[in-house]
């Protein structure tokens, strides 16, 4: 999603910290844990361009959330403890998502906050919850930024997320095209306005050209296009073996339709904002027999993965995609580290989700080094095959 900081916004992050550091200056007795309840915050794109994304990171929350009430609570310490959520909207948009995070810290008095899930979002969120000193789990940001702070050079205290980064992702792509497709030449179209998609992008093109491979075309649009023409038709003039396009699943299908009306056949490659299940009814046959990463496959045989794709089928009557996963896995660390902690408060849960090694969840094994919010997890390669996303192959650190 794009990410404008304009003056107005710099503006509005800076009072909107002044606000939380005046009202906030004893942050340890303000949470909520009266009454046996743990409150926490969820920023999801409920509205905007990537509504499916909010709508699974709901669903997966709610649903993660009714199976520790349903079970009593979670043990804090010899006390049992249920949880509420409150969830917010952020519509995809960085002033919503870091005017979501103020208020669930400084009114609701959450003691941790899961999402947002795009880059856009979770950046700017990321700055006010480290500031507030809060911990914040993204399910499905990738960008370095959200748990990197570049004023200092080292990673943000409070901020985690469940999925890898770009730069791993880039990689395995980029390996992928060469080493499987047999790629010698690509071509790369990316959404310019959106940092993660660029940055997607500038990855592959690097590893791609490091290890021996040619960019015949690197072509860029902005949020809201919808003509691609132009693009396409340089991309078919350079005659690329693929074309890598990190493009979020709702523009995707529009790109490929069109790239088939000037008469291409190259095979595309996408990235993880591909995974939703929007994008085979968007789609339909003209995405059949591409590949793309993402975060995990619900055809996975492992136990964790089948007992939640059933539980999420039942309830809501559809497969769960990446982010749902990752939310429920995010859910369950900051469930592990509460209980973990012995005590419902903000920085004894940072300090235990930083502690968390090997944690079994849906999309996998995750494991956090010391004093990073970068988890050590692999990647899946899915192919669009008849219809549904068919997983390919796993690729670990």
């Amino acid at each position: 999603m794009a990410m404008k900081f304009n003056k107005f916004f710099t503006v509005f992050i800076t009072l909107s910290l002044a606000v939380i550091l005046t009202g906030c200056s004893n942050k340890e007795s303000s949470v909520k844990t009266e009454n046996d309840v743990i409150k926490i915050g969820v920023i999801a794109e409920l509205t905007g361009e990537i509504p499916a994304v909010g709508a699974s990171c709901k669903n997966a929350s709610e649903m993660a959330v009714k199976a520790v009430n349903d079970s009593g609570g979670i043990d804090v310490g010899g006390r049992k403890m249920k949880i509420k959520l409150q969830i917010e909207d952020n519509a995809g948009r960085a002033e919503q998502a870091a005017s979501a995070a103020q208020k669930l810290i400084t009114q609701e008095k959450v003691v941790a906050i899961i999402g947002p899930n795009s880059s856009a979002g979770a950046i700017p969120a990321s700055e006010i919850t480290e500031t507030s000193k809060i911990p914040m789990i993204t399910p499905w940001s990738t960008n370095p930024k959200t748990t990197l702070d570049t004023r200092l050079g080292k990673p943000k205290r409070y901020a985690f997320r469940a999925c890898y980064m770009d730069s791993f992702q880039g990689q395995v792509l980029a390996h992928f095209a060469q080493n499987n497709i047999k790629a010698k030449k690509a071509a790369i179209l990316f959404d310019s306005s959106s940092e993660v998609l660029k940055g997607q992008a500038e990855v592959f093109k690097s590893t791609f050209e490091k290890n021996g491979g040619s960019i015949s075309a690197y072509e860029s649009y902005t949020q809201g296009d919808r003509n691609f023409s132009a693009q396409l038709t340089n991309i078919k003039n350079s005659a690329p073996d693929i074309v890598f396009l990190p493009s979020y699943y709702s523009d995707v299908p529009l790109q490929v339709q069109q790239a088939h009306r000037l008469g291409m056949t190259t095979p595309f490659l996408g990235s993880d904002a591909w995974a939703s299940s929007d994008l085979l009814k968007l789609c339909g046959k003209d995405c059949e027999g591409f590949f793309f990463s993402s975060h995990y496959s619900a055809s996975s045989k492992s136990p964790d993965t089948e007992k939640f794709v059933k539980a999420y089928e039942t309830i809501y009557k559809n497969t769960p995609d990446d982010v749902a996963a990752l939310t429920y896995d995010s859910l369950g660390i900051l469930f592990q580290a509460v209980k973990t902690a012995g005590k419902a408060e903000p920085e004894a849960i940072r300090n235990a989700i930083s502690q968390i090694r090997d944690y079994h969840g849906v999309t996998g094994n995750i494991s956090f080094t010391q004093d990073s919010g970068d988890p050590v997890k692999g990647v899946v390669i899915l192919e669009i095959k008849n219809g549904a996303f068919n997983w390919y192959a796993d690729v670990n650190p």
